[in-house]
């Protein structure tokens, strides 16, 4: 089991961005709330200071792409997507 960096309990801010992939993909903030409680694992994103977080939802595997803000500790997330 992953050992969750300090950022995984900060409060979480969510984008402009997220809530519109939130109506493309048809999930909820309380279902990505959850799929962040749920969660298993987490790693580096491609993408400089934003991790990736797995998680399941509805039966499938997604993916939480998250970017801490340090300075305001929030735990800020990008987006939310099924993988396939």
């Amino acid at each position: 089991m992953a050992t969750w960096p300090a950022w995984w309990d900060w409060e979480l801010e969510l984008g402009s961005h997220l809530y519109k992939r939130m109506a493309d993909r048809g999930f909820s903030e309380v279902e990505l709330r959850r799929m962040l409680s749920v969660a298993s694992n987490f790693r580096k994103d491609v993408v400089p200071g934003r991790w990736i977080i797995e998680s399941r939802h509805e039966r499938k595997a997604w993916e939480v792409i998250v970017e801490p803000d340090s300075s305001a500790q929030l735990l800020v997330v990008i987006t939310a997507y099924p993988v396939s």
